[in-house]
């Protein structure tokens, strides 16, 4: 099941894609999380509709998206987890994942628009898989970790550069309104055969400027959403965002790196997974 968000008289209402079009589950499940935490009442709710001629089919070509899950209470990222990227950063990859996180003022839809600070010069690309629980989870195994996964979605972790290494601490310059585009859809684990074997790719204009796999992954999936639950809890909804892989422009020679621009558009593609469009403006 591809679930997802549009936005509906300046709300956001929670929807799946179906080969009829988009069915609005906001009648019955207000939000993301309650659909996620009622999932099994969810897939007996689409059978009815698909069988039923419903008005609550609406043409996606006439919605705006939303971020895939716009209710998420931690955004969880990590940072160094594909081989290639570490070498291209010249630091060694790491023992332990690295993590830090992002707010929920930074999450995007697909298509949406997405403002370049003023003060910004740096703005980077990062294609991500993300992972998206479906239940609360505490000090869980690698083995147990699949069954608390509810879906995947693409991820573009952008990155303002001279903000996030003004310090020791990256924070400013992740979570700039926007700057966590998530989407089209959530992909529901079922329908995923391995995370941990996707081709993920990001492209500027048209360019493809990322083009590897997440088997390049120094922690897989269910180790990534082990290791957290050991030090907080995970709860539906939160999300992680795996990592990125080598390619983006702060891996360039320093006098050609390809910084995002006004006007720029960024396609983060991921095997199974769909295309996540961000458009960026200047500010």
């Amino acid at each position: 099941m591809k679930l997802l968000t549009f936005y509906s008289e300046g709300q956001l209402k929670p929807g799946v894609l179906t080969n009829r079009g988009i069915l609005d589950i906001s009648g019955s499940y207000p939000t993301m999380i309650e659909a996620i935490e009622r999932y099994r009442g969810l897939d007996e709710f689409l059978e009815f509709a698909l069988e039923e001629e419903s008005d609550f089919f609406l043409d996606q070509k006439d919605l705006e998206l939303g971020p895939a899950i716009d209710c998420a209470e931690k955004i969880i990222c990590v940072g160094l987890n594909y081989r290639k990227h570490a070498e291209e950063s010249g630091m060694p990859a790491p023992d332990y994942p690295i993590l830090f996180s992002k707010y929920r003022n930074s999450l995007s839809g697909s298509g949406e628009t997405v403002g370049i600070p003023l003060e910004a010069e740096q703005v980077d690309y990062e294609a991500e898989l993300a992972i998206v629980m479906g239940k609360t989870a505490k000090n869980i195994t690698e083995e147990e970790a699949e069954d608390y996964i509810f879906g995947y979605c693409a991820a573009n972790d952008l990155s303002e550069r001279s903000f996030q290494f003004r310090s020791g601490q990256w924070l400013l310059g992740k979570s700039l309104d926007g700057f966590c585009p998530l989407g089209p859809y959530i992909v529901t684990a079922d329908e995923i055969e391995d995370p941990n074997k996707l081709r993920i790719r990001a492209s500027v204009n048209g360019e493809i400027r990322q083009d590897s796999n997440t088997n390049d992954m120094i922690f897989k999936c269910e180790a990534l959403v082990s290791y957290i639950s050991h030090y907080m809890t995970l709860k539906p909804g939160d999300v992680i965002l795996t990592g990125t892989p080598e390619g983006v422009a702060l891996g360039y020679p320093e006098d050609s790196r390809p910084w995002l621009r006004d006007g720029d558009v960024v396609t983060v593609e991921i095997e199974d997974l769909g295309s996540l469009v961000t458009h960026m403006e200047g500010e």
